[in-house]
């Protein structure tokens, strides 16, 4: 079960002027299931993407960088079951085959389609599949379906995961509406993650590129359930200019900064959910490292101790042996680490003083903490000012079951 999440109620999520959604089963990996999704946009949204940093990335990651240069996309192409990744030069053309596909039915160009897989690596995407389930895709198309798209491109995930905000951007009212999926296979580097996060407001179209980086940064690139970075990773960043507000010309300005805010707020959601639904996970934990001098070192710390099988067995397993958090900070790779300036708090229990137990401390608060659902691990670094956030989960017997079975 998913820790402090649930399924989105459909009538608290916004509908996007400009943005349609619909779904349909194609059968493409298994029958009687969502597994085709079609985003369709109105002449004139500007789209920008930040994908998987892993070499060996995804047949669509390519053709979605490739179309995302040449600009004016219309509309975007979402399959599970099927990662289309690890196919070579058969895996492009039948991404491409998908798009000139959806194009024919929307008369569009193949260039203004992105497409989107995910799911198995290294099987041949059954493109007659989705070209047969296209059209009931497009006439399920309506503004009001982001729970029905959240649902549809779910693989290992328990339940959907969609928000929505609004908020006050240069004296108009925008909505910000995200989807995403995610609970295997999660490290996102810009995990398998797909997102998709929408807004009305009008934006400077060149902002949009800058404007994806910085909430990836924000969001999806502070979340791991396993340190496994996908093939396939895609963020995609919407905005369909049709909302009353100024347009926004620059983030730093009072405009920008609020629209990104906005945006920011549902983007962490969807990261978080992601932690929350993480494949057997039993507790969401956050981990704060501070006192660093750069941030890039304190997340480089954060990340040893949300990868560390050894911490994560122990916090599904309640067992306060947190020894094992300063181990991890201790091969971060912080080579001028001073071990004596270290300090470790479980929520508000003081483990650790000077790189040494600190003299209060007892085990049974300690696995107080660690029963919790919710707990925080923060350490500071006694070396700076800087800190960041990253957020994960425990490892559970449940991980290797449902990795065990993936593709039975």
């Amino acid at each position: 079960m998913p820790v402090n999440l649930t399924a989105p109620d459909a009538s608290q999520l916004f509908p996007v002027a400009g943005v349609r959604l619909g779904v349909a089963e194609a059968g493409v990996r298994k029958a009687g299931r969502k597994d085709l999704t079609v985003i369709l946009l109105d002449e004139g949204a500007s789209v920008a993407g930040v994908f998987t940093q892993n070499r060996f990335c995804a047949a669509p990651v390519q053709v979605c960088r490739e179309h995302l240069a040449q600009g004016a996309i219309r509309a975007i192409v979402v399959n599970t079951g099927n990662a289309n990744a690890g196919t070579g030069e058969a895996g492009l053309r039948r991404a491409r085959q998908t798009c000139t596909a959806l194009a024919g039915l929307l008369q569009l160009q193949p260039r203004q389609v992105l497409p989107l897989s995910t799911g198995v690596i290294m099987e041949p995407l059954p493109v007659d599949r989705i070209e047969a389930g296209l059209p009931a895709a497009i006439a399920d198309a309506q503004a009001s379906h982001w729970a029905r798209a959240a649902e549809a491109i779910m693989t290992t995930d328990t339940v959907p995961k969609a928000f929505s905000a609004r908020a006050r951007v240069g004296g108009a009212e925008v909505t910000v509406t995200g989807i995403a999926k995610g609970a295997g296979m999660i490290r996102p580097n810009m995990a398998t993650m797909l997102g998709f996060l929408a807004t009305d407001a009008r934006v400077d179209p060149a902002l949009m590129p800058r404007l994806a980086l910085e909430l990836a940064e924000g969001s999806f690139n502070r979340v791991t359930v396993d340190g496994d970075t996908s093939t396939n990773d895609s963020f995609l960043v919407i905005a369909t200019h049709q909302a009353g507000n100024a347009p926004v010309t620059s983030l730093d300005s009072d405009e920008g900064r609020a629209l990104k805010a906005a945006l920011l707020d549902v983007a962490r959601q969807l990261a978080q959910a992601i932690v929350r639904d993480g494949e057997g996970a039993t507790k969401f934990i956050t981990v704060r490292v501070d006192g660093g001098r750069t941030a890039d070192e304190c997340r480089q710390v954060a990340y040893a101790i949300a990868h560390s099988p050894l911490v994560k067995t122990a916090f599904f397993a309640s067992d306060p042996n947190l020894g094992r958090i300063l181990a991890a900070v201790g091969y971060a790779g912080i080579g001028d680490l001073d071990q004596t300036r270290i300090d470790l708090h479980l929520d508000d229990v003081h483990v650790a003083i000077n790189g040494g137990r600190h003299p209060a401390y007892r085990e049974e608060d300690g696995q107080r903490v660690m029963k919790q659902a919710e707990i925080t691990v923060r350490v500071g670094l006694g070396r700076g000012d800087a800190a960041d956030t990253v957020w994960t989960c425990d490892l559970s017997h449940d991980y290797v079951s449902i990795n065990a079975d993936y593709r039975s």
